[in-house]
Protein backbone atom coordinates (compact mmCIF):
# COMPACT_ATOMS: atom_id res chain seq x y z
CA UNK A 1 0.00 0.00 0.00
CA UNK A 2 1.23 3.47 -0.82
CA UNK A 3 1.67 6.27 1.72
CA UNK A 4 1.99 9.97 1.06
CA UNK A 5 4.72 12.06 2.65
CA UNK A 6 4.77 15.77 3.24
CA UNK A 7 7.67 18.15 3.54
CA UNK A 8 7.28 21.27 5.60
CA UNK A 9 9.43 23.59 3.54
CA UNK A 10 8.27 26.99 2.39
CA UNK A 11 9.84 26.29 -0.99
CA UNK A 12 7.79 23.18 -1.53
CA UNK A 13 5.05 24.88 -3.56
CA UNK A 14 7.18 26.18 -6.42
CA UNK A 15 9.16 23.00 -6.91
CA UNK A 16 6.39 20.58 -6.09
CA UNK A 17 6.58 19.33 -9.67
CA UNK A 18 9.78 17.57 -8.68
CA UNK A 19 7.58 14.95 -7.05
CA UNK A 20 7.64 13.23 -10.42
CA UNK A 21 11.23 12.30 -9.78
CA UNK A 22 12.06 8.78 -8.63
CA UNK A 23 15.27 7.71 -6.87
CA UNK A 24 17.73 6.25 -9.39
CA UNK A 25 20.80 4.10 -9.22
CA UNK A 26 21.74 3.64 -12.86
CA UNK A 27 23.44 6.32 -14.94
CA UNK A 28 21.58 7.80 -17.91
CA UNK A 29 24.23 9.57 -19.93
CA UNK A 30 23.41 7.30 -22.87
CA UNK A 31 20.08 8.93 -23.56
CA UNK A 32 16.51 7.78 -22.98
CA UNK A 33 15.86 4.07 -23.00
CA UNK A 34 13.25 2.59 -25.36
CA UNK A 35 9.60 2.96 -24.43
CA UNK A 36 9.35 -0.83 -24.22
CA UNK A 37 11.65 -0.76 -21.18
CA UNK A 38 9.61 1.86 -19.33
CA UNK A 39 8.32 0.67 -15.97
CA UNK A 40 7.08 3.92 -14.41
CA UNK A 41 6.26 7.18 -16.18
CA UNK A 42 4.81 10.46 -15.02
CA UNK A 43 3.84 13.75 -16.59
CA UNK A 44 2.96 17.17 -15.27
CA UNK A 45 0.68 19.41 -17.31
CA UNK A 46 -0.19 23.09 -17.51
CA UNK A 47 -3.04 23.01 -14.92
CA UNK A 48 -0.61 21.70 -12.33
CA UNK A 49 1.82 24.51 -13.10
CA UNK A 50 -0.94 27.06 -12.58
CA UNK A 51 -1.71 25.51 -9.20
CA UNK A 52 1.94 25.51 -8.19
CA UNK A 53 2.26 29.12 -9.27
CA UNK A 54 0.14 30.11 -6.28
CA UNK A 55 3.05 29.28 -3.98
CA UNK A 56 5.74 31.04 -6.01
CA UNK A 57 5.73 34.22 -3.91
CA UNK A 58 6.49 32.26 -0.75
CA UNK A 59 9.40 30.52 -2.46
CA UNK A 60 11.01 33.73 -3.66
CA UNK A 61 10.61 35.34 -0.25
CA UNK A 62 12.32 32.33 1.28
CA UNK A 63 15.19 32.65 -1.19
CA UNK A 64 15.68 36.34 -0.43
CA UNK A 65 15.50 35.94 3.32
CA UNK A 66 17.76 32.88 3.43
CA UNK A 67 20.41 34.41 1.17
CA UNK A 68 23.65 35.23 3.00
CA UNK A 69 24.86 38.61 1.76
CA UNK A 70 28.63 39.06 2.17
CA UNK A 71 30.26 42.34 3.11
CA UNK A 72 30.96 44.58 0.12
CA UNK A 73 34.24 46.53 0.04
CA UNK A 74 35.86 48.84 -2.49
CA UNK A 75 37.52 52.15 -3.09
CA UNK A 76 37.51 55.00 -5.57
CA UNK A 77 39.73 57.97 -6.31
CA UNK A 78 38.16 61.39 -5.81
CA UNK A 79 39.54 64.80 -6.64
CA UNK A 80 40.82 66.72 -3.63
CA UNK A 81 39.84 63.88 -1.30
CA UNK A 82 42.19 61.27 -2.70
CA UNK A 83 40.85 57.75 -2.35
CA UNK A 84 37.56 56.98 -0.67
CA UNK A 85 37.31 53.43 0.66
CA UNK A 86 34.03 51.90 1.77
CA UNK A 87 32.56 48.75 3.26
CA UNK A 88 28.92 47.66 3.46
CA UNK A 89 28.29 45.22 6.31
CA UNK A 90 25.35 43.45 7.99
CA UNK A 91 23.29 43.49 4.80
CA UNK A 92 19.87 41.93 5.33
CA UNK A 93 16.37 42.04 3.92
CA UNK A 94 14.07 44.48 5.72
CA UNK A 95 10.87 44.33 3.64
CA UNK A 96 9.81 42.26 0.64
CA UNK A 97 6.71 42.09 -1.53
CA UNK A 98 5.79 40.57 -4.89
CA UNK A 99 3.10 41.58 -7.36
CA UNK A 100 2.98 38.90 -10.02
CA UNK A 101 4.39 35.47 -10.80
CA UNK A 102 4.07 33.13 -13.76
CA UNK A 103 5.09 29.50 -14.22
CA UNK A 104 5.46 27.97 -17.68
CA UNK A 105 6.33 24.39 -18.58
CA UNK A 106 8.95 24.50 -21.31
CA UNK A 107 10.15 22.02 -23.89
CA UNK A 108 11.51 18.75 -22.57
CA UNK A 109 12.23 18.98 -18.86
CA UNK A 110 12.29 22.76 -18.42
CA UNK A 111 10.29 24.94 -16.05
CA UNK A 112 10.28 28.73 -16.56
CA UNK A 113 9.37 31.01 -13.66
CA UNK A 114 8.90 34.76 -14.02
CA UNK A 115 8.53 37.00 -10.95
CA UNK A 116 7.61 40.60 -11.69
CA UNK A 117 7.70 43.73 -9.55
CA UNK A 118 9.58 42.42 -6.56
CA UNK A 119 9.91 45.35 -4.16
CA UNK A 120 12.71 44.73 -1.69
CA UNK A 121 14.43 46.93 0.85
CA UNK A 122 17.77 46.07 2.43
CA UNK A 123 19.47 47.56 5.44
CA UNK A 124 22.97 47.52 6.86
CA UNK A 125 25.93 49.67 7.86
CA UNK A 126 28.20 51.74 5.59
CA UNK A 127 31.72 52.47 6.79
CA UNK A 128 33.82 54.85 4.66
CA UNK A 129 37.19 56.55 5.00
CA UNK A 130 39.13 59.18 3.11
CA UNK A 131 42.49 58.72 1.38
CA UNK A 132 41.94 54.96 1.53
CA UNK A 133 43.90 54.97 4.77
CA UNK A 134 41.84 52.97 7.23
CA UNK A 135 44.84 52.83 9.54
CA UNK A 136 44.64 56.61 9.96
CA UNK A 137 41.25 56.10 11.58
CA UNK A 138 39.75 58.67 9.23
CA UNK A 139 36.54 56.72 8.87
CA UNK A 140 32.86 57.14 9.59
CA UNK A 141 29.96 54.70 9.95
CA UNK A 142 26.36 55.33 9.02
CA UNK A 143 23.33 53.09 8.73
CA UNK A 144 21.87 52.75 5.26
CA UNK A 145 18.76 51.44 3.55
CA UNK A 146 18.44 50.37 -0.07
CA UNK A 147 15.14 50.38 -1.94
CA UNK A 148 14.88 48.29 -5.08
CA UNK A 149 12.41 47.11 -7.69
CA UNK A 150 13.36 43.84 -9.36
CA UNK A 151 12.10 41.37 -11.96
CA UNK A 152 13.28 37.78 -11.51
CA UNK A 153 13.50 35.11 -14.22
CA UNK A 154 14.35 31.51 -13.27
CA UNK A 155 14.77 28.71 -15.79
CA UNK A 156 14.92 25.31 -14.10
CA UNK A 157 16.25 22.33 -16.03
CA UNK A 158 15.70 18.79 -14.80
CA UNK A 159 18.59 16.60 -15.92
CA UNK A 160 20.42 13.36 -15.26
CA UNK A 161 23.48 13.99 -13.12
CA UNK A 162 25.57 11.62 -11.03
CA UNK A 163 23.14 8.75 -11.56
CA UNK A 164 20.03 10.67 -10.53
CA UNK A 165 17.78 13.44 -11.70
CA UNK A 166 18.98 16.85 -10.56
CA UNK A 167 17.40 20.30 -10.63
CA UNK A 168 19.56 23.03 -12.16
CA UNK A 169 18.30 26.58 -11.49
CA UNK A 170 21.58 28.32 -12.34
CA UNK A 171 19.92 30.06 -15.31
CA UNK A 172 18.66 32.89 -13.11
CA UNK A 173 18.37 36.58 -13.92
CA UNK A 174 17.59 39.67 -11.85
CA UNK A 175 16.61 42.88 -13.66
CA UNK A 176 16.76 46.03 -11.51
CA UNK A 177 14.33 48.79 -12.44
CA UNK A 178 15.17 50.89 -9.40
CA UNK A 179 17.90 50.85 -6.79
CA UNK A 180 18.13 53.78 -4.37
CA UNK A 181 20.59 54.18 -1.48
CA UNK A 182 19.43 56.12 1.60
CA UNK A 183 21.96 57.19 4.25
CA UNK A 184 20.61 57.75 7.74
CA UNK A 185 21.12 61.24 9.25
CA UNK A 186 21.20 64.74 7.77
CA UNK A 187 24.89 65.54 8.40
CA UNK A 188 26.32 63.49 5.54
CA UNK A 189 27.35 65.60 2.50
CA UNK A 190 25.21 65.24 -0.63
CA UNK A 191 28.16 64.22 -2.79
CA UNK A 192 28.72 61.19 -0.54
CA UNK A 193 25.23 59.86 -1.16
CA UNK A 194 25.62 60.47 -4.90
CA UNK A 195 29.01 58.78 -4.93
CA UNK A 196 27.89 55.61 -3.23
CA UNK A 197 24.55 55.45 -5.05
CA UNK A 198 26.28 55.50 -8.43
CA UNK A 199 29.38 53.50 -7.60
CA UNK A 200 27.96 50.83 -5.32
CA UNK A 201 24.91 50.11 -7.48
CA UNK A 202 26.78 47.86 -9.93
CA UNK A 203 28.54 45.89 -7.19
CA UNK A 204 25.38 45.56 -5.14
CA UNK A 205 23.35 44.34 -8.11
CA UNK A 206 25.95 41.70 -8.83
CA UNK A 207 26.03 40.50 -5.21
CA UNK A 208 22.24 40.39 -4.91
CA UNK A 209 21.89 38.43 -8.13
CA UNK A 210 24.61 35.98 -7.17
CA UNK A 211 23.35 35.29 -3.66
CA UNK A 212 19.62 35.16 -4.43
CA UNK A 213 20.08 32.94 -7.48
CA UNK A 214 22.48 30.73 -5.53
CA UNK A 215 19.87 30.33 -2.79
CA UNK A 216 17.14 29.48 -5.31
CA UNK A 217 19.40 26.89 -6.94
CA UNK A 218 20.22 25.48 -3.51
CA UNK A 219 16.53 25.23 -2.62
CA UNK A 220 15.79 23.47 -5.91
CA UNK A 221 18.54 20.91 -5.42
CA UNK A 222 17.74 20.39 -1.74
CA UNK A 223 14.13 19.67 -2.61
CA UNK A 224 15.18 17.36 -5.44
CA UNK A 225 17.34 15.38 -3.02
CA UNK A 226 14.50 15.20 -0.52
CA UNK A 227 12.06 14.02 -3.19
CA UNK A 228 14.50 11.31 -4.29
CA UNK A 229 14.68 9.99 -0.73
CA UNK A 230 10.91 10.22 -0.32
CA UNK A 231 9.84 8.89 -3.68
CA UNK A 232 11.97 5.76 -3.40
CA UNK A 233 9.47 4.62 -0.76
CA UNK A 234 7.00 4.35 -3.61
CA UNK A 235 8.74 1.25 -4.87
CA UNK A 236 10.69 0.13 -1.83
CA UNK A 237 8.41 -2.52 -0.42
CA UNK A 238 11.20 -5.04 -0.82
CA UNK A 239 14.88 -5.12 0.09
CA UNK A 240 16.00 -2.81 -2.69
CA UNK A 241 14.17 -1.16 -5.55
CA UNK A 242 16.04 0.66 -8.31
CA UNK A 243 14.89 2.99 -11.06
CA UNK A 244 16.88 4.29 -14.00
CA UNK A 245 15.39 7.65 -14.91
CA UNK A 246 15.76 9.84 -17.98
CA UNK A 247 13.73 12.75 -19.33
CA UNK A 248 11.55 11.98 -22.32
CA UNK A 249 11.38 14.29 -25.31
CA UNK A 250 7.99 15.89 -24.60
CA UNK A 251 6.42 19.36 -24.77
CA UNK A 252 6.00 19.34 -20.97
CA UNK A 253 7.99 17.72 -18.13
CA UNK A 254 7.65 13.95 -18.42
CA UNK A 255 9.91 11.27 -16.97
CA UNK A 256 10.21 7.56 -17.51
CA UNK A 257 11.74 4.95 -15.27
CA UNK A 258 12.80 1.40 -15.99
CA UNK A 259 11.50 0.32 -12.62
CA UNK A 260 13.87 -2.58 -12.09
CA UNK A 261 13.15 -4.25 -8.76
CA UNK A 262 16.11 -5.99 -7.15
CA UNK A 263 15.63 -8.67 -4.55
CA UNK A 264 18.60 -10.59 -3.12
CA UNK A 265 20.81 -9.44 -6.02
CA UNK A 266 18.35 -10.66 -8.65
CA UNK A 267 16.33 -8.67 -11.11
CA UNK A 268 14.35 -9.26 -14.30
CA UNK A 269 14.53 -6.88 -17.26
CA UNK A 270 11.66 -6.42 -19.69
CA UNK A 271 11.22 -4.83 -23.10
CA UNK A 272 7.47 -5.02 -23.72
CA UNK A 273 5.94 -2.67 -21.17
CA UNK A 274 3.41 -1.27 -23.63
CA UNK A 275 4.14 2.33 -22.65
CA UNK A 276 3.51 5.19 -25.04
CA UNK A 277 3.51 8.95 -24.30
CA UNK A 278 0.02 9.01 -25.74
CA UNK A 279 -1.12 7.26 -22.55
CA UNK A 280 -0.40 10.48 -20.62
CA UNK A 281 -2.69 13.16 -22.11
CA UNK A 282 -2.99 16.77 -20.97
CA UNK A 283 -6.50 16.65 -19.52
CA UNK A 284 -5.32 16.12 -15.92
CA UNK A 285 -2.72 17.94 -13.80
CA UNK A 286 -0.47 14.99 -13.01
CA UNK A 287 -0.27 11.48 -14.43
CA UNK A 288 1.50 8.39 -13.13
CA UNK A 289 1.74 5.26 -15.22
CA UNK A 290 2.92 1.89 -13.88
CA UNK A 291 3.64 -1.10 -16.05
CA UNK A 292 2.31 -4.52 -15.23
CA UNK A 293 5.92 -5.76 -15.00
CA UNK A 294 6.78 -3.32 -12.19
CA UNK A 295 3.69 -4.11 -10.15
CA UNK A 296 4.23 -7.84 -10.59
CA UNK A 297 7.90 -7.54 -9.60
CA UNK A 298 7.00 -5.57 -6.48
CA UNK A 299 4.36 -8.12 -5.53
CA UNK A 300 6.83 -10.95 -6.10
CA UNK A 301 9.48 -9.28 -3.95
CA UNK A 302 6.95 -8.61 -1.20
CA UNK A 303 5.90 -12.28 -1.27
CA UNK A 304 9.50 -13.52 -1.10
CA UNK A 305 10.13 -11.11 1.77
CA UNK A 306 7.14 -12.62 3.63
CA UNK A 307 5.25 -9.35 3.75
CA UNK A 308 1.99 -10.60 2.31
CA UNK A 309 0.53 -11.71 5.61
CA UNK A 310 -1.51 -10.25 8.43
CA UNK A 311 -3.44 -10.98 11.60
CA UNK A 312 -6.89 -9.98 12.88
CA UNK A 313 -7.70 -9.91 16.60
CA UNK A 314 -10.05 -8.45 19.17
CA UNK A 315 -12.77 -6.05 18.10
CA UNK A 316 -11.76 -6.27 14.43
CA UNK A 317 -12.28 -10.02 14.55
CA UNK A 318 -15.62 -9.47 16.27
CA UNK A 319 -16.69 -6.96 13.62
CA UNK A 320 -15.81 -9.50 10.93
CA UNK A 321 -17.68 -12.50 12.37
CA UNK A 322 -20.22 -10.72 14.55
CA UNK A 323 -22.13 -9.55 11.48
CA UNK A 324 -23.53 -13.04 10.87
CA UNK A 325 -27.26 -12.62 10.22
CA UNK A 326 -28.76 -15.97 9.29
CA UNK A 327 -29.16 -18.82 11.72
CA UNK A 328 -26.83 -20.98 9.65
CA UNK A 329 -24.12 -18.32 9.78
CA UNK A 330 -24.46 -17.89 13.53
CA UNK A 331 -24.20 -21.65 14.05
CA UNK A 332 -21.07 -21.76 11.88
CA UNK A 333 -19.45 -18.95 13.91
CA UNK A 334 -20.38 -20.70 17.15
CA UNK A 335 -18.85 -23.93 15.89
CA UNK A 336 -15.60 -22.18 14.91
CA UNK A 337 -15.01 -20.24 18.11
CA UNK A 338 -16.58 -22.80 20.45
CA UNK A 339 -17.76 -20.11 22.84
CA UNK A 340 -14.29 -18.51 23.17
CA UNK A 341 -13.97 -14.74 23.40
CA UNK A 342 -12.82 -12.85 20.33
CA UNK A 343 -10.09 -11.39 22.55
CA UNK A 344 -8.76 -14.93 23.02
CA UNK A 345 -8.80 -15.67 19.29
CA UNK A 346 -6.63 -14.69 16.35
CA UNK A 347 -7.07 -15.01 12.60
CA UNK A 348 -4.03 -15.19 10.38
CA UNK A 349 -3.96 -14.76 6.61
CA UNK A 350 -1.09 -15.16 4.17
CA UNK A 351 -0.40 -15.69 0.50
CA UNK A 352 0.68 -19.20 -0.48
CA UNK A 353 1.96 -18.22 -3.92
CA UNK A 354 3.27 -15.17 -5.71
CA UNK A 355 0.35 -12.88 -6.65
CA UNK A 356 -0.44 -12.50 -10.32
CA UNK A 357 -1.22 -8.94 -11.42
CA UNK A 358 -2.80 -7.90 -14.70
CA UNK A 359 -3.86 -4.42 -15.76
CA UNK A 360 -7.31 -4.21 -17.33
CA UNK A 361 -9.72 -1.38 -18.12
CA UNK A 362 -11.67 -2.09 -14.95
CA UNK A 363 -8.53 -1.80 -12.79
CA UNK A 364 -5.56 -3.82 -11.54
CA UNK A 365 -6.64 -7.44 -11.13
CA UNK A 366 -4.76 -9.33 -8.41
CA UNK A 367 -5.01 -13.12 -8.21
CA UNK A 368 -3.44 -15.24 -5.49
CA UNK A 369 -3.82 -18.46 -3.53
CA UNK A 370 -4.57 -17.35 0.04
CA UNK A 371 -4.62 -19.32 3.29
CA UNK A 372 -6.67 -18.40 6.37
CA UNK A 373 -6.26 -19.86 9.83
CA UNK A 374 -8.18 -19.20 13.06
CA UNK A 375 -6.73 -20.15 16.42
CA UNK A 376 -8.19 -19.82 19.89
CA UNK A 377 -5.91 -19.15 22.83
CA UNK A 378 -7.73 -19.83 26.15
CA UNK A 379 -5.92 -18.54 29.22
CA UNK A 380 -3.46 -21.09 30.56
CA UNK A 381 -3.79 -23.38 27.55
CA UNK A 382 -1.81 -23.97 24.37
CA UNK A 383 -3.24 -22.23 21.26
CA UNK A 384 -5.08 -24.59 18.95
CA UNK A 385 -6.14 -24.20 15.34
CA UNK A 386 -9.91 -24.45 14.92
CA UNK A 387 -10.16 -23.55 11.22
CA UNK A 388 -7.83 -23.72 8.23
CA UNK A 389 -8.76 -23.08 4.62
CA UNK A 390 -7.20 -22.19 1.27
CA UNK A 391 -8.86 -20.25 -1.49
CA UNK A 392 -7.97 -18.79 -4.87
CA UNK A 393 -8.87 -15.12 -4.52
CA UNK A 394 -9.32 -12.49 -7.24
CA UNK A 395 -9.59 -8.79 -6.38
CA UNK A 396 -9.89 -5.79 -8.70
CA UNK A 397 -8.28 -2.59 -7.38
CA UNK A 398 -9.02 0.89 -8.67
CA UNK A 399 -6.97 3.92 -7.67
CA UNK A 400 -8.30 7.40 -6.90
CA UNK A 401 -6.82 10.65 -5.62
CA UNK A 402 -8.56 12.92 -3.11
CA UNK A 403 -7.53 15.22 -0.26
CA UNK A 404 -3.85 14.87 -1.22
CA UNK A 405 -4.01 11.11 -0.71
CA UNK A 406 -3.82 8.13 -3.05
CA UNK A 407 -6.79 5.88 -2.36
CA UNK A 408 -6.98 2.21 -3.38
CA UNK A 409 -10.47 0.75 -3.69
CA UNK A 410 -10.56 -3.07 -3.80
CA UNK A 411 -13.62 -4.91 -5.04
CA UNK A 412 -15.24 -7.77 -3.17
CA UNK A 413 -12.96 -10.80 -3.54
CA UNK A 414 -14.22 -13.67 -5.57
Amino acid sequence: MLAAGRMKLEAFGLLGMLLVLIHTAAACEFGPFPYGSTGIACRMTKPAALLLNQETAQVVQTAFRNAKFPNITGERSMRLLGKVAYELTNIQVKELSLEQSEVELGEGAAIHIAIRNVTASFQGTLTYGYAGAWFLRLFHSVDFEIESSIDLQINIDLMCQKDQVAADASDCYLTFHRLTLHLQGDKEPGWLKQLFTDFISFTLKFVLKREVCREINSLAQMLANFVHDLAVLLVRCCRRAVCSLCPLAWPQPCFACQGLVWYQNQSAAFHDSGFSPALLPASRMLYFWFSQHVLSSLASAAFLDQRLQGTITGHKLQALFGAAQSEAQRQAVQKIFQGSSYNDSVARLWSLAQPRISLRPEGAVVESLVAAEISICPAGEEPRVVLYMEKEVTVTIRAAYADKKLLLHPSEPR
